[in-house]
Protein backbone atom coordinates (compact mmCIF):
# COMPACT_ATOMS: atom_id res chain seq x y z
CA UNK A 1 0.00 0.00 0.00
CA UNK A 2 1.27 3.63 -0.96
CA UNK A 3 2.44 5.71 1.73
CA UNK A 4 -0.40 8.62 1.76
CA UNK A 5 0.97 10.05 4.92
CA UNK A 6 2.09 13.53 4.61
CA UNK A 7 5.61 15.09 4.07
CA UNK A 8 6.12 16.63 7.47
CA UNK A 9 4.53 13.54 9.38
CA UNK A 10 6.91 10.63 7.15
CA UNK A 11 9.58 13.23 8.68
CA UNK A 12 8.54 13.45 12.39
CA UNK A 13 8.49 9.61 12.30
CA UNK A 14 11.74 9.64 11.22
CA UNK A 15 13.12 11.55 14.10
CA UNK A 16 11.47 9.94 16.56
CA UNK A 17 12.73 6.73 14.71
CA UNK A 18 16.33 7.96 15.09
CA UNK A 19 16.18 9.27 18.65
CA UNK A 20 15.16 5.79 19.45
CA UNK A 21 17.81 4.08 18.03
CA UNK A 22 20.70 6.23 19.62
CA UNK A 23 18.83 5.71 22.62
CA UNK A 24 19.47 2.38 22.15
CA UNK A 25 22.92 2.72 20.78
CA UNK A 26 24.63 5.72 21.50
CA UNK A 27 23.47 5.43 25.14
CA UNK A 28 24.13 1.87 25.40
CA UNK A 29 26.50 -0.92 24.76
CA UNK A 30 27.82 -0.48 21.76
CA UNK A 31 29.51 2.66 22.97
CA UNK A 32 30.76 1.58 25.99
CA UNK A 33 28.07 2.70 28.02
CA UNK A 34 26.45 0.40 30.82
CA UNK A 35 26.11 2.43 34.17
CA UNK A 36 23.25 3.72 35.32
CA UNK A 37 24.71 7.11 35.92
CA UNK A 38 26.51 6.31 32.06
CA UNK A 39 23.25 6.04 30.18
CA UNK A 40 21.65 8.67 31.82
CA UNK A 41 24.73 10.97 31.00
CA UNK A 42 23.72 9.81 27.49
CA UNK A 43 20.41 10.16 27.23
CA UNK A 44 21.17 13.84 28.60
CA UNK A 45 23.50 14.52 25.72
CA UNK A 46 20.84 13.32 23.27
CA UNK A 47 18.08 15.70 24.71
CA UNK A 48 20.99 18.33 24.71
CA UNK A 49 21.64 17.64 20.80
CA UNK A 50 17.94 17.36 20.10
CA UNK A 51 17.24 20.50 21.50
CA UNK A 52 20.67 22.21 20.09
CA UNK A 53 18.66 20.81 16.30
CA UNK A 54 15.66 22.30 17.17
CA UNK A 55 17.00 25.75 18.38
CA UNK A 56 19.59 26.00 15.51
CA UNK A 57 18.64 24.16 12.53
CA UNK A 58 14.71 23.47 12.27
CA UNK A 59 13.97 26.58 11.00
CA UNK A 60 17.36 27.37 8.80
CA UNK A 61 16.54 29.42 5.90
CA UNK A 62 19.69 31.26 4.20
CA UNK A 63 17.77 33.85 2.59
CA UNK A 64 16.46 35.03 5.93
CA UNK A 65 19.03 33.65 8.61
CA UNK A 66 18.74 34.58 12.18
CA UNK A 67 21.70 34.27 14.50
CA UNK A 68 20.72 31.85 17.39
CA UNK A 69 22.90 30.96 20.75
CA UNK A 70 24.37 27.49 20.21
CA UNK A 71 24.71 26.18 23.88
CA UNK A 72 24.35 27.62 27.60
CA UNK A 73 24.29 26.72 30.97
CA UNK A 74 21.85 24.24 30.19
CA UNK A 75 22.32 23.34 26.42
CA UNK A 76 25.47 21.66 26.38
CA UNK A 77 27.43 20.58 23.52
CA UNK A 78 30.38 20.10 21.02
CA UNK A 79 32.89 21.25 24.02
CA UNK A 80 30.82 24.22 25.14
CA UNK A 81 33.01 26.62 27.18
CA UNK A 82 32.01 28.63 30.65
CA UNK A 83 34.15 32.40 29.08
CA UNK A 84 32.26 32.21 25.79
CA UNK A 85 29.40 32.70 24.03
CA UNK A 86 28.41 31.44 20.35
CA UNK A 87 26.32 31.58 17.77
CA UNK A 88 25.42 30.53 14.19
CA UNK A 89 23.34 31.02 11.47
CA UNK A 90 22.59 29.72 7.93
CA UNK A 91 24.21 31.49 4.78
CA UNK A 92 25.09 30.57 1.39
CA UNK A 93 27.38 31.10 -1.28
CA UNK A 94 24.17 31.93 -3.58
CA UNK A 95 23.62 35.21 -1.35
CA UNK A 96 25.18 38.34 0.41
CA UNK A 97 24.98 39.16 3.99
CA UNK A 98 25.91 42.04 6.33
CA UNK A 99 26.55 40.57 10.04
CA UNK A 100 26.10 43.29 12.76
CA UNK A 101 27.19 42.93 16.44
CA UNK A 102 29.54 44.25 19.03
CA UNK A 103 32.73 43.44 21.21
CA UNK A 104 30.37 43.60 24.25
CA UNK A 105 34.10 43.44 26.65
CA UNK A 106 35.33 40.44 24.55
CA UNK A 107 39.23 39.79 24.55
CA UNK A 108 38.63 38.00 21.38
CA UNK A 109 36.10 37.67 19.06
CA UNK A 110 36.03 35.72 15.53
CA UNK A 111 33.69 34.16 12.54
CA UNK A 112 34.13 30.58 10.73
CA UNK A 113 32.73 29.09 8.01
CA UNK A 114 31.27 25.85 8.53
CA UNK A 115 30.96 23.50 5.35
CA UNK A 116 28.66 20.62 4.48
CA UNK A 117 25.34 21.20 7.37
CA UNK A 118 23.23 22.95 5.29
CA UNK A 119 21.16 19.58 5.61
CA UNK A 120 21.93 19.34 9.60
CA UNK A 121 24.64 17.35 9.66
CA UNK A 122 28.02 17.90 11.23
CA UNK A 123 29.96 19.72 9.47
CA UNK A 124 33.03 18.86 7.21
CA UNK A 125 35.72 21.57 7.51
CA UNK A 126 36.30 25.05 8.21
CA UNK A 127 35.75 27.15 5.18
CA UNK A 128 36.15 30.51 5.75
CA UNK A 129 37.71 32.72 9.19
CA UNK A 130 37.83 36.26 10.01
CA UNK A 131 38.87 37.11 13.59
CA UNK A 132 38.64 40.95 15.26
CA UNK A 133 42.48 41.64 14.22
CA UNK A 134 40.91 41.99 10.42
CA UNK A 135 37.98 43.51 10.87
CA UNK A 136 37.41 47.17 12.31
CA UNK A 137 35.69 48.02 15.26
CA UNK A 138 34.32 51.71 16.42
CA UNK A 139 34.81 53.33 19.79
CA UNK A 140 31.62 51.56 21.22
CA UNK A 141 33.29 48.15 19.83
CA UNK A 142 30.23 47.82 17.26
CA UNK A 143 31.88 46.27 14.02
CA UNK A 144 30.05 45.22 10.25
CA UNK A 145 31.31 41.87 8.51
CA UNK A 146 30.59 41.75 4.71
CA UNK A 147 29.78 37.73 3.17
CA UNK A 148 30.67 38.10 -0.42
CA UNK A 149 29.54 40.75 -2.63
CA UNK A 150 32.45 43.22 -3.82
CA UNK A 151 35.77 42.07 -2.17
CA UNK A 152 37.29 44.86 0.79
CA UNK A 153 40.52 44.33 2.20
CA UNK A 154 38.69 43.90 5.74
CA UNK A 155 35.48 42.98 7.22
CA UNK A 156 35.31 40.83 4.37
CA UNK A 157 34.40 37.10 3.91
CA UNK A 158 34.05 34.90 0.40
CA UNK A 159 31.57 32.06 0.99
CA UNK A 160 32.73 29.13 -0.96
CA UNK A 161 30.50 26.87 -3.00
CA UNK A 162 29.97 24.53 0.53
CA UNK A 163 28.90 27.39 2.66
CA UNK A 164 26.24 26.67 5.32
CA UNK A 165 26.57 28.00 8.52
CA UNK A 166 28.34 31.20 10.16
CA UNK A 167 29.48 30.64 13.69
CA UNK A 168 30.80 33.78 16.30
CA UNK A 169 32.94 33.25 19.59
CA UNK A 170 33.28 35.45 21.68
CA UNK A 171 35.31 35.13 24.48
CA UNK A 172 35.83 37.19 28.05
CA UNK A 173 38.78 36.61 30.69
CA UNK A 174 37.12 37.92 33.54
CA UNK A 175 36.99 36.59 37.63
CA UNK A 176 33.52 35.98 37.78
CA UNK A 177 31.94 33.30 40.00
CA UNK A 178 30.29 30.24 39.16
CA UNK A 179 27.29 31.96 40.29
CA UNK A 180 27.42 34.60 38.14
CA UNK A 181 29.11 33.45 34.46
CA UNK A 182 29.25 36.35 31.84
CA UNK A 183 26.52 36.71 29.56
CA UNK A 184 26.78 40.10 27.82
CA UNK A 185 24.67 41.25 24.74
CA UNK A 186 26.49 40.96 21.84
CA UNK A 187 23.64 42.07 19.78
CA UNK A 188 24.77 40.12 16.26
CA UNK A 189 22.47 40.15 13.83
CA UNK A 190 22.55 38.88 10.15
CA UNK A 191 20.76 40.64 6.75
CA UNK A 192 20.48 38.63 3.86
CA UNK A 193 21.10 41.95 1.37
CA UNK A 194 19.95 40.53 -1.91
CA UNK A 195 16.07 39.22 -1.29
CA UNK A 196 13.79 41.77 -0.33
CA UNK A 197 10.94 39.31 -0.02
CA UNK A 198 9.63 37.74 3.25
CA UNK A 199 10.00 33.97 3.41
CA UNK A 200 7.05 31.76 2.26
CA UNK A 201 4.83 31.05 5.07
CA UNK A 202 5.18 27.50 6.82
CA UNK A 203 4.14 24.33 4.67
CA UNK A 204 4.48 20.78 4.44
CA UNK A 205 7.73 20.36 2.76
CA UNK A 206 9.36 23.01 4.67
CA UNK A 207 8.30 21.65 8.07
CA UNK A 208 9.66 18.26 6.64
CA UNK A 209 12.80 19.50 5.37
CA UNK A 210 13.21 21.16 8.77
CA UNK A 211 12.81 17.80 10.48
CA UNK A 212 15.36 16.35 8.37
CA UNK A 213 17.50 18.70 9.17
CA UNK A 214 17.04 18.14 13.17
CA UNK A 215 17.37 14.34 12.32
CA UNK A 216 20.52 14.68 10.69
CA UNK A 217 21.91 17.13 13.41
CA UNK A 218 21.48 14.38 16.21
CA UNK A 219 22.20 11.06 14.09
CA UNK A 220 25.69 12.89 13.08
CA UNK A 221 26.60 14.10 16.35
CA UNK A 222 25.49 11.20 18.17
CA UNK A 223 25.59 7.56 15.49
CA UNK A 224 28.01 9.08 13.11
CA UNK A 225 30.54 9.48 15.42
CA UNK A 226 32.88 6.75 15.66
CA UNK A 227 32.63 4.76 18.87
CA UNK A 228 34.89 5.34 21.66
CA UNK A 229 38.42 3.23 21.14
CA UNK A 230 38.22 3.49 17.01
CA UNK A 231 39.12 6.15 14.29
CA UNK A 232 42.00 8.79 14.19
CA UNK A 233 42.10 11.62 16.73
CA UNK A 234 42.87 14.87 15.67
CA UNK A 235 46.83 15.41 16.85
CA UNK A 236 45.62 17.63 19.79
CA UNK A 237 44.11 15.04 21.39
CA UNK A 238 45.54 12.37 23.46
CA UNK A 239 44.33 9.02 24.13
CA UNK A 240 46.30 8.24 27.38
CA UNK A 241 44.68 9.20 30.36
CA UNK A 242 46.81 12.49 32.69
CA UNK A 243 49.43 12.96 29.43
CA UNK A 244 48.79 15.83 27.39
CA UNK A 245 49.66 16.20 23.80
CA UNK A 246 51.53 19.19 23.04
CA UNK A 247 49.14 22.31 21.93
CA UNK A 248 48.88 23.00 18.67
CA UNK A 249 46.56 24.82 15.85
CA UNK A 250 43.76 22.33 14.67
CA UNK A 251 43.77 23.31 10.99
CA UNK A 252 40.68 23.05 8.99
CA UNK A 253 39.12 20.59 11.88
CA UNK A 254 35.14 21.36 11.80
CA UNK A 255 33.82 23.39 14.81
CA UNK A 256 37.31 24.53 16.17
CA UNK A 257 38.91 27.92 15.62
CA UNK A 258 41.48 28.41 13.31
CA UNK A 259 43.48 30.58 15.26
CA UNK A 260 43.75 28.37 18.32
CA UNK A 261 45.90 26.08 19.94
CA UNK A 262 44.46 22.81 21.46
CA UNK A 263 45.40 20.04 23.38
CA UNK A 264 43.36 17.79 25.14
CA UNK A 265 43.65 14.67 27.26
CA UNK A 266 41.34 12.34 29.28
CA UNK A 267 41.43 12.25 32.96
CA UNK A 268 41.19 8.81 35.62
CA UNK A 269 41.31 9.30 39.36
CA UNK A 270 40.48 7.21 42.20
CA UNK A 271 37.89 8.48 45.29
CA UNK A 272 41.49 9.64 47.08
CA UNK A 273 43.69 11.10 44.27
CA UNK A 274 43.83 14.67 42.61
CA UNK A 275 45.39 15.27 38.97
CA UNK A 276 48.77 18.18 39.62
CA UNK A 277 49.31 19.86 36.65
CA UNK A 278 52.20 22.41 35.96
CA UNK A 279 51.91 24.83 33.06
CA UNK A 280 52.04 28.52 31.81
CA UNK A 281 50.07 30.46 30.29
CA UNK A 282 51.78 31.58 26.72
CA UNK A 283 51.37 35.08 25.58
CA UNK A 284 48.04 35.12 23.63
CA UNK A 285 44.96 36.85 23.21
CA UNK A 286 42.91 34.60 25.63
CA UNK A 287 43.43 31.06 27.29
CA UNK A 288 41.57 28.42 29.62
CA UNK A 289 41.30 25.08 30.79
CA UNK A 290 38.27 22.84 31.39
CA UNK A 291 36.59 19.71 32.37
CA UNK A 292 34.44 18.00 29.58
CA UNK A 293 32.11 14.73 30.38
CA UNK A 294 32.83 12.01 27.74
CA UNK A 295 29.91 13.59 25.43
CA UNK A 296 32.17 17.13 25.27
CA UNK A 297 29.99 18.44 27.33
CA UNK A 298 31.16 21.24 30.27
CA UNK A 299 30.34 20.47 33.41
CA UNK A 300 28.73 22.47 35.71
CA UNK A 301 29.82 25.54 35.44
CA UNK A 302 26.94 27.76 36.72
CA UNK A 303 27.61 26.16 40.62
CA UNK A 304 31.34 24.65 40.49
CA UNK A 305 34.24 25.85 39.30
CA UNK A 306 35.33 23.45 36.89
CA UNK A 307 37.20 25.72 34.64
CA UNK A 308 40.34 28.35 34.90
CA UNK A 309 41.18 31.25 32.98
CA UNK A 310 44.02 33.45 33.04
CA UNK A 311 41.98 36.11 34.89
CA UNK A 312 40.96 33.05 37.35
CA UNK A 313 44.21 31.65 38.29
CA UNK A 314 47.03 32.54 40.53
CA UNK A 315 50.45 32.30 39.26
CA UNK A 316 53.72 32.18 41.12
CA UNK A 317 56.26 35.09 40.39
CA UNK A 318 58.03 32.93 37.98
CA UNK A 319 55.14 32.88 35.35
CA UNK A 320 54.11 28.91 36.61
CA UNK A 321 51.40 27.67 38.06
CA UNK A 322 50.16 24.50 39.24
CA UNK A 323 46.16 23.52 38.91
CA UNK A 324 45.01 20.82 41.24
CA UNK A 325 41.65 18.64 39.87
CA UNK A 326 40.15 17.08 42.42
CA UNK A 327 36.84 15.46 43.56
CA UNK A 328 36.54 17.97 46.80
CA UNK A 329 38.42 21.08 47.26
CA UNK A 330 42.03 20.74 49.00
CA UNK A 331 42.59 24.00 50.15
CA UNK A 332 44.90 25.08 47.55
CA UNK A 333 44.59 28.13 45.08
CA UNK A 334 43.40 27.00 41.32
CA UNK A 335 41.12 23.70 42.37
CA UNK A 336 38.86 22.45 39.36
CA UNK A 337 35.95 20.59 40.45
CA UNK A 338 35.18 16.74 38.75
CA UNK A 339 31.81 17.26 40.34
CA UNK A 340 33.39 13.28 41.49
CA UNK A 341 33.31 11.92 38.50
CA UNK A 342 36.34 9.45 38.22
CA UNK A 343 36.81 10.10 33.94
CA UNK A 344 36.69 13.48 32.35
CA UNK A 345 38.03 15.10 29.29
CA UNK A 346 40.64 18.03 30.45
CA UNK A 347 40.52 20.60 27.77
CA UNK A 348 43.58 23.29 26.72
CA UNK A 349 42.57 26.19 24.74
CA UNK A 350 45.12 29.27 23.77
CA UNK A 351 43.57 32.06 21.29
CA UNK A 352 46.51 34.21 18.92
CA UNK A 353 49.79 32.71 20.71
CA UNK A 354 52.55 34.43 20.08
CA UNK A 355 55.74 32.39 20.72
CA UNK A 356 55.61 28.62 22.00
CA UNK A 357 53.34 26.79 23.87
CA UNK A 358 54.61 24.60 26.56
CA UNK A 359 53.16 21.10 27.13
CA UNK A 360 51.20 21.10 30.48
CA UNK A 361 52.85 18.15 32.45
CA UNK A 362 50.56 16.44 34.87
CA UNK A 363 50.51 13.88 37.62
CA UNK A 364 48.19 12.22 40.25
CA UNK A 365 48.83 12.55 43.17
CA UNK A 366 47.07 11.23 46.69
CA UNK A 367 44.95 14.12 47.58
CA UNK A 368 45.95 14.44 51.32
CA UNK A 369 49.83 14.74 49.84
CA UNK A 370 48.73 18.38 48.74
CA UNK A 371 50.32 21.46 50.61
CA UNK A 372 49.88 25.18 49.93
CA UNK A 373 53.19 25.78 47.57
Amino acid sequence: MADDRSESRIAFDELLSTLSEAADRYAGPEWGVVAADDVGGALRALANMLEGGLVGHFMNDPAAPVFRQIVTSTRKSLGDNADAIYFDAAVSADHQYVIRGRLAGAVYCSFTIEAGTADGSFPTHTAGVINDGSFDIDDDGRFEIFLNGRERPRNWIKLQPDAAQITSRHYWEETWSPAIPPCPDVALEIECLDVNTPPAPPSDASVAAGLHRVTNYVRTRSLGQTRPGEGDQPAFVSREPNVFPKPIPPGTHALAAFDAHYSMAPYVLGPLEALVITARWPKCRFANVALWNRWLQTYDYAHRQVSLNRAQTKVDPDGSFRVVIAHRDPGVPNWIDTEGRPFGMVFWRYFLVEGDVVTPQAEVVPLDKITPQ
